[in-house]
């Protein structure tokens, strides 16, 4: 006979303990449904929430519960029409257990007529809530799969073309906020790779994918805010200038970057150029930004262009990061 266990919560944010619950209920059940609401004690909505489950327990059924109940916990009226919100999202379907750490499980388990399964209720296992970690993410992010933490990070990526101050801002901003920043990979692996300063088309790929790979460790490691230096747009576009085209892996990078950060700085070529042996000139860095204007523009993304000295510009990110609403789509203009 299919045993089949159900558990719920807003999972704001998703933690270990949450984690540890639905594991439980995945050893001991043959199926497994986790109910999530929706909520206003966090701007991280529904949907990014439920991908969380779903990219961490891809066997789960998860269902997105919208315009549930609101009430005082121990109520029992609240308690009533949460039984039959539940009952109503489970459409007749039969439950064996019911799976919580907490006191409702008494009376869900009972409305369900199924087994009320308790586990680490006294916070033993995994001492920790989404209240404390709502409080400070960073304090307590090893409470949190990376799945998760990383979305809790305000990400900036900063563009322009060669010599605009890009490396020199990442690293400095890193610095005023103690948290993290992502190199360039393409320039590491440009000086490392270049054959009489060209590279072949599937060289960009790569580069692609190991800018990437270090961002994501940055993620993973940053409080708060973590400051990207280029991004997989920018390899595009270098791609293009070097060949002439792109494959299409690299094109579908660089499409899906434009909901990769949360903010994005273009960096002015209003500073004085530095003539390295790596790059093309002046000319050509006042062209190429013409087209990171203009690739910005046609996939209309949002930015803020940065110019001045590295203090102004700083200035200028950190006025914006004061008044970016994570998840609210305020990514900033021009």
């Amino acid at each position: 006979m299919n045993k089949v266990g159900l558990t719920l919560g807003k999972y704001a944010p998703l933690h270990k303990g949450h984690e540890y619950v639905i594991r439980t209920m995945l050893e001991e059940m043959d199926e497994a449904i986790v109910v999530i609401y929706d909520t206003d004690v966090t701007p991280v909505p529904l949907g990014v929430r439920a991908g969380w489950i779903r990219a961490i327990f891809p066997e789960v059924t998860v269902i997105e519960a919208r315009g549930g109940p609101t009430g005082r916990p121990g109520d029992r009226d609240y308690e009533k029409r949460e039984e039959d919100y539940i009952l109503g999202l489970l459409g007749g379907r039969s439950v064996d257990a019911f799976y919580s750490s907490e006191y409702y499980g008494g009376h869900m388990s009972k409305a369900l007529g199924c087994a009320d399964r308790r586990v680490d209720e006294a916070r033993e296992a995994v001492p920790i809530s989404s209240t404390m970690i709502r409080a400070d993410p960073y304090r307590h992010r090893a409470y949190m799969s990376g799945t998760v933490y990383r979305d809790l990070i305000v990400k900036a990526v900063f563009l322009g073309a060669m010599s605009t101050g890009k490396s020199t801002i990442v690293e400095a901003l890193a610095k005023r906020h103690g948290t993290t920043f992502a190199g360039e990979y393409g320039r590491d692996y440009w000086s490392e790779h270049q054959v009489d300063r060209r590279l072949s088309a599937e060289a960009f790929d790569e580069i692609a994918a190991g800018h990437m790979e270090r961002e994501e460790a940055a993620f993973l490691s940053a409080d708060r805010y973590c400051f990207v230096d280029t991004n997989a747009i920018t390899t595009y576009m270098y791609s293009l200038d070097y060949h002439g085209s792109a494959t299409e892996s690299l094109t579908r990078l660089a499409e899906d970057n434009r909901s990769r950060y949360d903010l994005f700085f273009l960096c002015g070529d209003d500073i004085p150029y530095d003539d390295t042996w790596d790059r093309s000139g002046d000319q050509k860095r006042h062209e190429f930004q013409r087209r990171i204007v203009g690739d910005l523009d046609a996939r209309g993304i949002p930015y803020i262009t940065l110019t001045g000295d590295l203090e102004t510009r700083m200035r200028k990110v950190d006025e914006a990061l004061d008044t970016f609403k994570p998840f609210s789509g305020n990514n900033g203009g021009r």
